[in-house]
Order: structure tokens, then C-alpha cells, then sequence
């Protein structure tokens, strides 16, 4: 029997190996005409009219054995035109057939996208898209460049109902940037500055940017903290080995080549590169506690005077400059397994004048109480690395990333006119103030396929984050100008103040471990998801003042005042002091763990329901001090919270094209940290900016309705109605304090509500006419109406922490909300055409607007400050010019409007001034050129 087994097994083989030497063989290699010809990988390869069928590797390659003949050979990816070829086969020979697909026009199927790295691609982006069944749109590495994106702030104003909003960062669908929140690669992360809920977005060169999600809707698996958008950003993944350099230079009117003022320590190479700032930070003698430390004469000369001092540089502002450097390599390894690392260095820095009007309005008054007209010099530096390793398996992937920001923004601001209503209309003010952040984050990710299926599937991650905030030595001088130059003052009355401010996260940890079973028909029609994700950090300020007492100050040289100084110092003019109240340090720990599950159920082929549940648990503790002793106990609030936040998202396929969607949740928001942070930011011309530790976080209740329709691969309509109900919305207001300044701060008003309608669009306008065919029109537009009902008490906290109840101080009992437009449009206009073989270009006009909203709520009878419209028009010509040289030329702001905040007049105390005008600047036109050599 052994014996007849065995002579079985080997006739088998021998009839085998004949077979297979009759055989021919087909290979060749897929390409993408939209990439340069790049790989393609996981593309079909078909036989037509048989089962015979392969994908293209990482590389996109393929290679199959067929019988001798002829066959037709059929190539297609999702989102590209579909190409045949016919082939000849004889025996024993290797046939070789190339092929270059390209994005075309035709009906979509439902199918899945397959590749991270295809995601990047405009048309694999819609594909995915109408198949999700959560309300999400998303702009891929693809559709930046070509639309001449820098960033990841400017690339999500292309997306429906989007706006970007000077340095305030993200407005999504009306929504200021507290309502917001970010994920990299699906864990959470930290913000860079405790002025902001997330890491501002213009920070996110492209090139480290595969995609970005941008979920409007909620869904059990991402934060509950979520109201207006959650933004999670996929970093780049490799496809191929490849090497880039970009440099560019950029000038803009009335910025470039103008006279700039400059820090002494930001006058330098290190200054130019961002790396300045480590001579100005409190002085050490002074140490970790602060108190009414008086300094001696050596230790005033060290640390007040000379190269730490008040001058200032005047020079003329260079042209902008950018530099990235992207370096990627792939490895396959045996047995279908590869690696591949990413490295990525980018560099730029700006020079910005800004000139207009900034007034505030007298406390319970008609009249400007400051009255003056602002110049700001800035120069900003952004330097971001991402090293990123990914090792994949048949079953098992591994990721690890590592992303470093680092940030500078050195600026001098001068404003000349009435101070606090003194009736002296020469009141002249510098501050000098350096804002640095640190930023680094690590994450490890992987995902497992716990069955050869794929059916069940693990996937995890873990990060860690540290976060420097600092403005080392913010200082300021005041006194009047009586001529050009010359400066008149007092060393008393804190005309000469230095403010530390130190905010470090010092430790940000986030996880997230995920279940996925897939079941039904086919084994994957349906899908359960249950899972954890959370983080936690603690963050401690330190916030220090070191102030002057002594007599009169003069002198003729506004920029060089050091000298002065330092002969007051020797001769016993003047005396420095720490001047720091028992407030100067307040720690912050911070935490939110949640599980969660989600059922996708697809069912009478026509609806997929997707619904799940989140139980959060938030815990915040903050600890601070009252006025009173430095060495007092820190006192600890508490605000704690369990949320159970469901979900629902129900899909119609109305056929192979549209789908009806539907989608209903409950989330919170919190507030930024500085919005509550029981501290008083002061600002030298009597205004400041005041933490609520009473805010409470809001409730929300949010609907969307939305009807889309993808005509081909490449083209997209859609409709979608949505309302929130908001309970204890968050806003900004300004209040008075004793000293009758303005305080900007922030309430919970009763509630709000909101809702409103969206359209997208985009077409090609070969549908117009056939000459027009290589032109694209996309345009986003949001109309949306909300109401705020406004709580008739409040609580107030003092210095003490003594809290009380007061009756309402705003003008309004019902009004919009606030930061919420009425409106607001984004288009883009393209063309695509082609100077040589292998010259491609692309040029795109971009528009975007929005209507006027409330920029801080009017109390005491004064009426709203409101936000004007502004338009954005920008032009990019990007071109590849060979193999190996591209250029893009960008024009934006070309309408150079004037940016305004302007008083309202409609409360109980009207305005009796010639101007409503409350701040106004121009950015400027700017012209940029960035040319890249790939090697």
C-alpha cells in the first residue's frame, strides 16, 4: 500500500512538472500615470473570461503561468480607468506587458480600498468616502499638492464647512477651536500650547501627511470630546524608496523688505533658525519659588540689563524660506514580509508686519478706553521631523513613529496712542515677547490577524508626549513718546515689567487596543468592533513677574535703552524686585479612559446600520493657590464626569452611485486649558486675559442628514441638513476688573442650538463642454442659523476663591453663537495640461469666505464685538517638469483684504465714537516659489 502511495505521489509530480514546462508566462509591471509612473501596487491583473486572476505586489508587479495562446489581459484599480491587452502565449516563453493606468471617468463600484498608501489618491479617497458608513470626508497627500498645499491647517479648508482663522487655527462648521480635537494615526495627542485645544494644524508640513479623516459625526471610537470636528491625521507611509528635496522662497508686500524690529537674541543665525531664546528665561538665583526677592546690583547688571535687556535690533525684514528633505526606503524580505523607514526634516520661517487699529471700550461706557494704532513685527519658525519604521507581515504589522515640533514666534509690538482713557494721546507701549514650544511624541502601533481570514483581527497602539510651553522673559515698557525716539517715563507704576511663563506637559500617555470580528454572508458582511481607548497627563505653570522701582526715565533712543538702564543700575537710580503673587504656580492632571462597542450590520442589500455605545470616564484635578501665603497648602478642584455617549449611523444605497445617510450622537466638549486655568494672563495696556475654573464642560446632542452622489471616480455631489443642541455651551466675553481694563474670559451660557444645510460639488466641466475637459470645479458651502438663550445667573469666583452668585451681565438674553457664521463658501477651480511628453501641470484657483460672526458676547448693556468677512483668494501652479524636477509657484491672499473686528451698536449703551472699528490688520500678497529635485 506504501508502495502504491508513493509511485501515486511521484507519477503526480512528473505529470505536474510536464505541465508546467508546456506553460507560458505573463509578467510585467502596473504603473500610475497620476504619480509619475510610480508602482502600483495591489491592482488587478484578470484574464478575461476566466478565474485566472492576481494582484500586483508593494512593487506592482505581477506574474501568473497560463496554457499556450491567446488571451485578452485586463488591468484595473479602483478609481482608475480600467485597460485590456491582448497577449500571445507560447510554451516555455515569458511575456512581458507593461502597463501605465490613469484616473478615469466611470460608475464606481463597491468595492474597498486596499492600500493605506492609495488612500493618498484623490479618486481612492471618494471611493472610500461612499463606502464608510460614518458621516467622514477626508483630502489625501494627492489632492494637497496638486491644490499647492503647504499644510495640514490650509488642505482642511477644502473640506465642506471649514474655515481657517488668522492664529485661532480651525473654525468646523461654525465652530471655534475648543470644540475640536485631533488623533495621529488613531491615538490621541496633546496640544503644543495651553492657548490651544489642539496642536495648531499649519505645523503639519504635507509631506508627513498621508491623509487626513475629518469626522463631523461621532462614532463610539473616537473621543466623546468632540462637537465640531475630529481631525485624525495618517501619517505617510512608504511605497517606494525614494529621496526629495524642496527649498522655496517666499515675499509678500508690505512685509518683505520692510524696516523690522528684532529681539537682541533674535538678531542672529540662531534667532533665523528658530534656536534663540535660552539666555532670556528666569534668572536662575531666583529659583523654583517664587516670592519679593530684591535683586543686588551684580545681579541686576546680569540679568536686566546689556544682552538681557530691552533693546531691540532694527533691521530689514529677508524673503520667507521653507526647506524639507523626505528620505524613504522599502525592503522585501522573504516570505511576503518588507520594511520600510521614513525620514522626514522640514524647516520654514516668515517675517509678517502687521499695522491697523486695536481699541477696547470703557467698563459700563460709550468711549474707547484704550485708543491706539498697533505695529507688530513677527517672525515666526517652525522646524517638525518625523522618523517613521513600518514591518509588515502576511498576518502582522508593526509601526513605529516619532514626531518632534518645535516652534518660535519672536515679536515686537509697539502701540502709540490713548492709554486707559488718560486723555494723553502719546502714550507709547513696547512689548517684547519670544513664544517657544517643544513638542515630541512617540507611538508604537501594531495590528495582528488573529484567523488566516482576516476575520478577527487586534489592533493596538501606545504614545508617549512631553510638551514645553514658554514665553521666557515676556517684557514690556511704557511712558509717552514725545518725538520720534524719545521715550519719557518712571522707573515705578510696573512701566518696566518682565512676565516668565513656563507651561510644561510633562508627561502625556495615550493607548488605545481594539477587537474587530467580521461575520455574516461571505464571513465579512458584518462587523463588531469593541474596544479602549484613553490618555492622561499632568501639566504644571509657573508664571513670574520681576518689576522696577526707582525715579524718572528718559531718553532718546527708543531701540537702545539698555544703557540708560545699566547707568541707573550703577548709580542707585533704580532696583529690581520679583513682584510674583501666591497665584504664580497652578498644576493641572488631566485624564479620560473609555470602552466601547459598535455593530455594523448590512442587511437587504440595501442599508448598513452602524451603532455603538461609549462609556467615558473624565477626571480633572486642578491644584492652585488664592492670595495669601507662598507657602499656603494648594488648594484642589475637582470636576469629574461619566459619560455615556451612543451613536447611530444608518446608510441607504439608493443605487451604485448615491447613498442617503443618517446620523445621530451625544458627545461633550471641554474647554482649552487656558480658557479655565485659574491664572490672569496680563497684557501691558491694562487688558487681560482671565482662566474660569467654573466652566463646565458641554452637552451635546448632535443630527445630520446627508444625500451624495459619485457620477464617476473622479466627480462628487452632496447634500446634508444638521442641528446640535449645545447645554452649557463655552464662549468668550469681556468683563471689566478693578482697575477698569478690559478682561477677556470665558462663560457657559444656558444653551444653544444650531443647525443648517451644506452642499458640496465636484465636477468636471467636460459636462459643460468637450473643450472644457480638462477642467475641474469643486466649490463647499454651509448656510447655518444659531440661537443661544442665555442663563439668567452665574457664578464668579474671586482671587480668594470665594464663589458667589450674580445675576446675568450680557446685553442679550437670546443671539447667536458665539464664533458661529451665518454662512461661509469654499471653491477651487482646475486645469490640468501638459507643456511637453513628459511636462505635466496643474493650476488652481481657490476661494473661500465666510459671514460675520460674534467674536466676544457684549455684557454690561455693550453690544457684541463681531468678526467681518474675509475673503481668501489663492492661485497655485504646480509642474512637473521631468523625472526628476518639479517647481510649484504660489500666489495667495491675492485680495488682500483688510481682517477687522468691529463693536456692535445695538445694546442699551451705544458706542459714541467716530469709528466701530476695534482691531483691523492686512497680511499682505504673497508670492512663493518651491522647487523640488527627486532623486
Amino acid at each position: 500500500m506504501k508502495f502504491n502511495l508513493r509511485f501515486l505521489f511521484i507519477a503526480l509530480f512528473i505529470c505536474t512538472i510536464s505541465i508546467a514546462q508546456n506553460k507560458g508566462t505573463i509578467s510585467g509591471v502596473l504603473t500610475d500615470k497620476e504619480s509619475n509612473n510610480a508602482a502600483l501596487p495591489f491592482a488587478n491583473v484578470l484574464i478575461k473570461g476566466t478565474n485566472i486572476s492576481v494582484n500586483t505586489d508593494i512593487d506592482g508587479k505581477y506574474s501568473f503561468n497560463v496554457n499556450p495562446g491567446n488571451y485578452t489581459i485586463i488591468f484595473s484599480f479602483v478609481g482608475y480607468e480600467t485597460k485590456e491587452a491582448p497577449v500571445t502565449v507560447k510554451a516555455g516563453e515569458t511575456v512581458v506587458i507593461n502597463q501605465v493606468l490613469s484616473s478615469g471617468s466611470y460608475t464606481l463600484k463597491d468595492v474597498v480600498v486596499k492600500s493605506t498608501a492609495n488612500r493618498e489618491k484623490e479618486t481612492a479617497l471618494l471611493l472610500d468616502q461612499k463606502n464608510a458608513v460614518v458621516i467622514k470626508q477626508s483630502i489625501g497627500a494627492q489632492e494637497m499638492s496638486r491644490k499647492g498645499v503647504s499644510d495640514v491647517e490650509e488642505g482642511l479648508t477644502k473640506v465642506t464647512g471649514i474655515t481657517k482663522v488668522g492664529s485661532r487655527g480651525i473654525f468646523v462648521r461654525g465652530l471655534e477651536d475648543r470644540y475640536n480635537n485631533l488623533l495621529i494615526n488613531d491615538l490621541a495627542v496633546p496640544s503644543n500650547s495651553p492657548f490651544s485645544k489642539i496642536v495648531p494644524l499649519d505645523l503639519f508640513p504635507t509631506n508627513i501627511v498621508g491623509v487626513i479623516d475629518v469626522y463631523k459625526t461621532f462614532n463610539p471610537n473616537i473621543y466623546g470630546d468632540f462637537a465640531g470636528g475630529t481631525f485624525n491625521i495618517q501619517t505617510s507611509k512608504v511605497s517606494k524608496s525614494v529621496t526629495k528635496i524642496n527649498i522655496g522662497a517666499g515675499y509678500t508686500t508690505g512685509n518683505s523688505f520692510k524696516d523690522f524690529l528684532l529681539s537682541g537674541d533674535a538678531d542672529s543665525a540662531a534667532g533665523f533658525f528658530g534656536f534663540n531664546g535660552k539666555d532670556r528665561e528666569l534668572p536662575s538665583f531666583l529659583g523654583s519659588t517664587a516670592g519679593r526677592t530684591t535683586f543686588t546690583q551684580d545681579q541686576a547688571l546680569n540679568s536686566v540689563s546689556g544682552d538681557k535687556g530691552f533693546n531691540v535690533s532694527k533691521t530689514k525684514s529677508p524673503l520667507n524660506s521653507s526647506f524639507n528633505f523626505l528620505h524613504a526606503e522599502k525592503f522585501d524580505l522573504s516570505n511576503a514580509r518588507n520594511i520600510s523607514y521614513l525620514l522626514s526634516l522640514n524647516f520654514d520661517n516668515s517675517y509678517a508686519v502687521r499695522e491697523g487699529v486695536s481699541r477696547t471700550l470703557q467698563t459700563l461706557g460709550d468711549k474707547y478706553n484704550n485708543d491706539f494704532v498697533n505695529t507688530e513685527y513677527r517672525l515666526k519658525t517652525s522646524t517638525s521631523a518625523l522618523v517613521g519604521v513600518n514591518y509588515t507581515a502576511e498576518r502582522f504589522k508593526l509601526a513605529f513613529n516619532t514626531l518632534y515640533l518645535k516652534t518660535t514666534l519672536n515679536s515686537i509690538l509697539d502701540q502709540y496712542g490713548v492709554l486707559s482713557n488718560n486723555g494723553v494721546q502719546n502714550n507709547f507701549i513696547r512689548t517684547n515677547q519670544l513664544d517657544k514650544t517643544d513638542y515630541l511624541n512617540a507611538q508604537l502601533l501594531g495590528e495582528y490577524n488573529l484567523t488566516e481570514d482576516k476575520n478577527q483581527t487586534l489592533k493596538g497602539g501606545v504614545s508617549y508626549a512631553n510638551t514645553k510651553y514658554g514665553q521666557p522673559d515676556r517684557k514690556f515698557f511704557s511712558g509717552t513718546q514725545e518725538s520720534e525716539n524719545q521715550i519719557n517715563t518712571s522707573y515705578g507704576g510696573n512701566n518696566f515689567l518682565r512676565q516668565y511663563l513656563d507651561v510644561d506637559g510633562n508627561v502625556f500617555v495615550s493607548g488605545l487596543l481594539e477587537y474587530n470580528l467580521k461575520f455574516g454572508k461571505d464571513g465579512k458582511q458584518n462587523k463588531l468592533t469593541v474596544g479602549y481607548n484613553g490618555n492622561a497627563s499632568k501639566m504644571e505653570s509657573s508664571y513670574r513677574f520681576v518689576a522696577s522701582n526707582g525715579g524718572t526715565f528718559s531718553s532718546t533712543d527708543i531701540n537702545n535703552i539698555d544703557t540708560k538702564i545699566t547707568n541707573d543700575i550703577n548709580s542707585n537710580a533704580v532696583f529690581f524686585n520679583e513682584s510674583s503673587n501666591t497665584t504664580y504656580k497652578v498644576k493641572l492632571n488631566e485624564s479620560a479612559n473609555a470602552g466601547y462597542a459598535n455593530l455594523f450590520l448590512k442587511f437587504a442589500e440595501k442599508f448598513e446600520i452602524n451603532g455603538g455605545v461609549r462609556v467615558e470616564s473624565t477626571i480633572k484635578e486642578t491644584y492652585y493657590r488664592t492670595l495669601g501665603s507662598f507657602d499656603d497648602p494648594f488648594k484642589l478642584k475637582k470636576y469629574n464626569n461619566l459619560y455615556v455617549l451612543p451613536s447611530l449611523n444608518v446608510k441607504y444605497l439608493l443605487n451604485d452611485t448615491s447613498n442617503i445617510r443618517f446620523a445621530a450622537s451625544k458627545t461633550y466638549t471641554k474647554p482649552v486649558v487656558m480658557e479655565s486655568f485659574p491664572i490672569s494672563y496680563i497684557n501691558a495696556d491694562n487688558t487681560s486675559t482671565q482662566g474660569n475654573s467654573l466652566l463646565k464642560n458641554s452637552d451635546n446632542y448632535n443630527v445630520d442628514l446627508k444625500y451624495e452622489i459619485f457620477p464617476t471616480a473622479k466627480e462628487m455631489l452632496t447634500f446634508g441638513v444638521f442641528g446640535k443642541y449645545i447645554d452649557n455651551p463655552i464662549e468668550r466675553t469681556f468683563i471689566a476688573n478693578a482697575t477698569s481694563g478690559t478682561v477677556t474670559t470665558f462663560l457657559n451660557s444656558d444653551n444653544a442650538t444650531l443647525y443648517g444645510a451644506e452642499v458640496e460639488f465636484l465636477l468636471g466641466l467636460n459636462r459643460i463642454s468637450e473643450s472644457l475637459e480638462h477642467f475641474s470645479f469643486g466649490l463647499n458651502a454651509s448656510v447655518m442659523s444659531t440661537k443661544v438663550n442665555v442663563a439668567k445667573t452665574y457664578e464668579s469666583q474671586d482671587e480668594d476663591g470665594l464663589v458667589t452668585v450674580k445675576n446675568s451681565i450680557e446685553t442679550h438674553q437670546t443671539r447667536s453663537l458665539q464664533g458661529a457664521s451665518d454662512w461661509l463658501v469654499n471653491s477651487d477651480l482646475k486645469y490640468e495640461f501638459n507643456l511637453a511628453k513628459d511636462w505635466t501641470n496643474t493650476m488652481s484657483l481657490v476661494y473661500g469666505v465666510f459671514g460675520k460672526r460674534i467674536y466676544a458676547v457684549g455684557t454690561n448693556g455693550q453690544d457684541n464685538t463681531y468678526e467681518l468677512p474675509v475673503s481668501q483668494l489663492d492661485f497655485v501652479w504646480g509642474s512637473k517638469i521631468s523625472e526628476h524636477f518639479d517647481v510649484k509657484f504660489t500666489a495667495d491672499n491675492l485680495l488682500n483684504p483688510v481682517r477687522k473686528l468691529e463693536f456692535g451698536n445695538n445694546g442699551t449703551v451705544k458706542v459714541d465714537e467716530p469709528s466701530l472699528l476695534a482691531n483691523s490688520y492686512k497680511k499682505g500678497v504673497g508670492f512663493s516659489v518651491k522647487l523640488g529635485y527627486t532623486f
